[in-house]
């Protein structure tokens, strides 16, 4: 997968988590791209605990969702820790 592609799936992924969980908070384009891309991993990880290998590998629903689900937990994470 190229650059190109982890950028939009990073944004894409980032901006929906932000949607899911944020408390109306803006992040800014840059802080999405990087939370999705970290989530892509995150994700990856959690759904592979479940048996079944499941990887980011392009441009496609199943990559999003995947990537949602890690920066879901990432924010979530973050959140608890890190509160204000």
């Amino acid at each position: 997968m190229g650059l190109i592609s982890w950028i939009i799936i990073g944004a894409l992924a980032g901006w929906l988590a932000n949607k899911i969980i944020g408390k109306g908070e803006r992040k800014g384009c840059f802080t999405n791209i990087i939370v999705g891309i970290v989530g892509a991993f995150i994700g990856g990880f959690v759904l592979s605990l479940f048996g079944k290998e499941y990887s980011v590998d392009g441009l496609n629903i199943e990559s999003i969702l995947i990537a949602t689900l890690g920066a879901v937990i990432l924010l979530w994470l973050s959140q608890k820790f890190f509160k204000k």
